[in-house]
């Protein structure tokens, strides 16, 4: 086990804007309290609440560090003694841009064995994510049909993996041939929202009827035609809201329709809520983690000291899967 250092490189926003207010600066490693463990991290995962965090969307939560960062992989080098050398791979409230990171040992998944650092890094927030929102409250079942915006995303490629896993048919929007090739390797239906409508892709993708479930990312003016993509007594899951959260809803198309609207997000949820669905997880999903049927999409692994051109290439949507931090790696 490698020497725990009294000081570290970190991420933090110097103040709101863009990716260039990314900072890397020195931090004391983090001292674990009860029931948590200190990660050293292999690698970390860049996701659009970081964005969020640094553009100032989202303001940071009360007592959370302001490192950013909320997925790891590495292994326990102090805290729970259960845990002590393991690999593992974490959903965190915050710090996972830097080399070390504390987690709650609760929180924390076994990095299934054939699975790398990075792959495992990829996953913590699309399999907490994904499970809560699409299976949980989406109930998408085995035969069902389920639309994913955003597919070539990091959480979009792990959503279509879990969803055919679990015996149900994927289909997904991509915005290039290059993101729509990718998409089908995986064994989704892809359309390309920029040369079809999504709508009518849909329709006929299902013999008319509507897909079961909708995942969105984009908010606006697709919740409107979600709803009109749906079958009836289709579910419609909100992630996030790119195109704006306040929209007009045709309540008598709900009502026709039967539909269900619900949402979730992961960072205010209790310790206890996110130890359940870790607990669900490694029942339901971990197995097929392990068998291979679910792998995560690994884009681009950079330097910690590159994590302003992270940052870039999400706004800018050139990921097919997910972008990495590596707090190891030199530029």
């Amino acid at each position: 086990m490698s020497t725990i250092m009294s000081t570290m490189q970190a991420i933090i926003a110097t103040q709101a804007g863009g990716p260039e207010v990314l900072t890397l600066v020195e931090r004391p490693v983090p001292v674990p309290g009860p029931g948590e463990v200190l990660i050293e991290v292999a690698a970390a995962g860049v996701n659009r609440p970081d964005l969020m965090q640094r553009s100032g969307a989202v303001p940071l939560p009360p007592g959370v560090t302001d490192v950013l960062g909320l997925e790891v992989a590495g292994r326990v080098v102090g805290g729970d003694a259960a845990l002590q050398g393991q690999a593992v791979m974490a959903l965190v409230k915050g710090g996972g841009y830097a080399r070390y990171c504390i987690a709650k040992a609760s929180h924390c998944l076994a990095v299934p064995e054939g699975l790398t650092m990075a792959q495992a890094a990829a996953l913590p927030e699309a399999l907490f994510t994904v499970w809560h929102n699409l299976f949980e409250r989406g109930r998408l079942s085995k035969g069902e049909t389920v639309l994913v915006h955003g597919g070539a995303s990091g959480i979009g490629t792990v959503a279509i993996r879990m969803a055919i896993a679990r015996g149900a048919t994927a289909i997904a929007t991509v915005g290039s041939d290059a993101k729509k090739k990718a998409v089908e390797a995986l064994g989704a239906i892809a359309i390309n929202y920029r040369t079809d409508d999504f709508v009518v892709a849909t329709r006929d993708a299902t013999a008319g009827r509507g897909v079961d479930v909708v995942l969105d990312i984009v908010g606006g003016s697709y919740v409107a035609r979600n709803l009109d993509a749906l079958a009836p007594g289709g579910r419609h899951v909100s992630l996030s809201f790119m195109e704006g959260g306040v929209v007009p809803i045709d309540l008598g198309l709900v009502m026709r329709k039967g539909l269900y609207l619900t949402s979730s997000t992961l960072r205010p949820k209790s310790d206890e809520e996110k130890t359940a669905i870790a607990a669900a997880l490694r029942a339901e999903v971990l197995p097929l983690v392990a068998s291979g049927e679910v792998r995560p999409l690994v884009w681009r692994p950079l330097p910690l000291s590159q994590a302003a051109q992270a940052h870039r290439i999400l706004e800018a949507n050139e990921n097919i899967g997910k972008v990495l931090l590596l707090p190891t790696a030199t530029a």
